[in-house]
């Protein structure tokens, strides 16, 4: 029988050491400090096992949150599974600006996630942003399966609808928009790496050669889908922030905004409609 130190000795010979607790701690319904706190505690056999089974499928490439199904995004823990993308820090800049839009005064009352995925954005709104009515589409409908119950165990009142992009809002406008779309070059290699290998390839790329397509989409779809002075706010690619501005420009968009992420990449482009 192993304990909690011997089972984290052995799984860190395949593992990262973080990636091993994090299973051990989901097996367990623990969090690392009881681990830290009880190294000698004894695991059942059936533990064990499962334990040796999740920690070989890590060891194979598998992403540590679809193992264990969840991953915490903005303070909070969501549901996740190969259907959706793994929530990223990144995303947070997003989200920030978001909240930003609201409380510098711009006051919308409405905002639409385009391409929702697991909720992440959505529903961080709707609990960040008290009174702001969100509405979120996505053309997967088992990513809305995975969002719906996220906003439901997180207590967020979110209207998802199915369909791409701005279709299942045809005649309605609101006073944000925000995306976080598959923005990665159809070509780029990393699509064939790490963690992307196991996340859905239709919402990392849309397989245009410079990633930009489905934003694109976005920001010619917007003007039929926004108040007047509306905003719009659109997560991109490390070295996309130029092209994203020239294509909100070049659609009428004023106020033109980049803003960075923590690590001082350009993260997220925004502007506003014109009155």
């Amino acid at each position: 029988m192993f304990t909690i130190k011997a089972a984290l000795e052995e799984a860190t010979l395949a593992i990262d050491r973080v990636d091993a607790q994090a299973i051990m701690a989901h097996m367990l319904g623990v969090n690392r400090a009881y681990l830290a706190a009880h190294p000698m505690h004894v695991l059942t056999e059936s533990q064990d096992a499962r334990i040796d089974i999740m920690v070989a499928q890590r060891a194979m490439g598998m992403p540590v949150a679809y193992l264990v199904g969840k991953r915490e995004f903005y303070s909070r823990d969501f549901e996740v599974g190969p259907d959706v993308l793994i929530p990223r820090p990144e995303t947070e800049t997003l989200v920030e600006a978001a909240i930003g839009h609201s409380r510098a005064g711009a006051n919308p009352a409405s905002a639409l996630d385009l391409g929702t995925g697991s909720g992440i954005v959505a529903i961080t709104l709707a609990c960040e942003t008290p009174g702001l009515a969100v509405t979120a589409t996505d053309s997967s409908r088992a990513a809305l399966g995975i969002a719906r119950a996220n906003a439901k165990a997180l207590g967020a009142n979110v209207e998802f609808l199915e369909g791409e992009w701005y279709a299942p809002v045809k005649g309605r406008r609101f006073d944000l928009i925000v995306s976080n779309p598959p923005y990665v070059a159809g070509s780029d290699p990393h699509l064939a790496e790490g963690d992307l290998r196991f996340e859905p390839r239709h919402a990392l790329t849309d397989g245009s050669g410079d990633g930009l397509d489905s934003i694109r989409a976005i920001v010619a779809g917007a003007r039929d889908h926004l108040n007047p002075g509306g905003g719009i706010l659109i997560e991109h690619g490390y070295d996309q922030a130029q092209a994203v501005a020239r294509l909100l420009g070049q659609a009428g968009f004023v106020d033109l905004e980049s803003i960075r992420d923590l690590s001082g990449i350009p993260r997220v482009a925004g502007g506003k409609l014109g009155r």
